[in-house]
């Protein structure tokens, strides 16, 4: 695939992912839905999505999938992603929700590894899924808990917990 602005990843119903500037940096991902809808998918969104999917599925198959398509993610868009994306995706309650959301952590995790400097990467959204799906500690604290913390503190804990 080719490095780019705009539509990544189209779905099934018409909606589809690009990067666009954000307040940050231009590699923000946006959600555009098949009514002409777009925003930025937000941490707290997708977690409540994931945590949603744990009742149903049990903590460690989601977190297990996400830790699939966190391998697979490197610094470039990769169709096999979007593949596996939608292989993971079928055995949840609704497959193609589902496929969105996998696409969307994998194009976030992307972006953090594509910001200048970082130190973290892809790293940052493992540690609050892992706080969210392992350790139970909801989801506003492991969307947020990070905030403000130094980069090398992040990267004890996640050290601590294995990546």
């Amino acid at each position: 695939m080719t490095e780019q602005y705009g539509k990544i990843v189209q779905f099934s119903d018409g909606s589809f992912l690009e990067y666009a500037h954000g307040k940050f940096d231009p590699w923000c991902v946006f959600y555009n839905g098949p009514d002409g809808s777009r925003f930025p998918p937000r941490d707290v969104e997708y977690f409540q999505q994931l945590l949603d999917y744990s009742e149903k599925l049990g903590a460690g198959i989601v977190y297990s999938d996400y830790v699939t398509l966190y391998n697979a993610t490197g610094k470039s868009i990769e169709a096999k992603a979007f593949a596996m994306a939608r292989f993971l995706s079928e055995k949840y309650p609704d497959p193609l929700e589902a496929e969105k959301l996998f696409c969307i952590l994998y194009l976030a995790m992307l972006a953090e590894e594509r910001k200048a400097g970082t130190k973290l990467g892809k790293r940052i959204k493992r540690l609050g899924i892992y706080r969210l799906l392992i350790e139970k500690k909801g989801v506003a604290h492991s969307a947020n808990f990070m905030r403000g913390m130094n980069w090398r503190d992040i990267d004890a804990l996640c050290r601590e917990r294995g990546f």
